[in-house]
């Protein structure tokens, strides 16, 4: 995942100043765009949508903390940090009550803007990942819907497969064995219930639970696998990858980036 910055300064040579700062590789930078006051930020905002911007708040027009309030109401998601001088500390501390994320004094170093980078683009990656966990545990429960929500036996089921789906060996076999119905008849009961057969439910429910682990520790892949039943890293990471279109690392690292 590249990053777009969007650098706010109304004076030209520390603009470029900052920019000469920025290891593109290691901060994953891929666009940086200039602006001058807060008014031509914003149509850069709107228009390319940055992910991070570092702003001056001193500015003619519009000044640096009207401008970030008027970008966050565009793009919630926007991350800010305002450069300026020790004559506007106290401004600073105003921004962080008003939403800017973080501040810097200047005169910046190559390491003071390293370091606020990371740390946005750290504010970034958790956002998105939890916005992806959301997302991840309303696919579990749609995943549990049935038009049949009258069957004495749905309720039973679920109860049983959220109890023991981590289970490597755990079956239709088993699953029946808990119900107290016949495997036979059991699997016909639970497509008609579920829409889908015993082993895409457990599949499904495993692979989707993984997708959460992924983005919500710092597990390898071999202990997510581990976690959701899966006795073999690498048939874990085949239907993963068969069921997203990537592999379980690259998932990771994507969902990070998406918005």
């Amino acid at each position: 995942m590249m990053y777009k910055l969007l650098i706010v300064d109304d004076e030209p040579l520390i603009r470029k100043g900052i920019s000469k700062l920025i290891d593109y590789e290691e901060l994953a930078v891929g666009s940086i765009f200039e602006a001058a006051d807060g008014i031509s930020a914003l149509k850069i905002v709107k228009r390319e949508n940055p992910d991070i911007v570092l702003t001056d708040i001193n500015m003619p027009g519009m000044d640096g903390l009207e401008f970030a309030k008027k970008a966050r109401e565009f793009n919630p998601g926007i991350k800010i940090a305002v450069i300026t001088g020790y004559d506007y500390f106290d401004y600073a501390v105003t921004a962080l009550k008003t939403g800017v994320d973080d501040y810097v004094l200047k005169p910046v170093s190559r390491a003071d803007i390293t370091n606020i980078i990371k740390k946005l683009i750290n504010i970034l990656k958790k956002e998105r990942a939890d916005i992806e966990v959301r997302k991840t545990y309303e696919k579990l429960a749609d995943i549990r819907t049935s038009e049949d929500e009258g069957t004495d036996y749905r309720k039973e089921i679920k109860t049983v497969m959220d109890k023991r789906f981590n289970e490597p060996d755990f079956s239709l076999k088993a699953l029946a064995k808990s119900v107290a119905l016949s495997p036979g008849y059991l699997s016909s009961l639970f497509k008609e219930i579920f829409g889908i057969t015993f082993h895409d439910y457990l599949t499904a429910e495993r692979l989707e639970r993984a997708k959460i682990l992924l983005l919500s520790t710092g597990l390898k892949n071999y202990e997510v696998a581990e976690q959701v039943g899966f006795e073999d890293p690498n048939y874990f990471s085949t239907a993963f990858k068969k069921r997203f279109g990537m592999s379980p690392s690259k998932y990771r690292s994507t969902a990070e980036g998406n918005r």
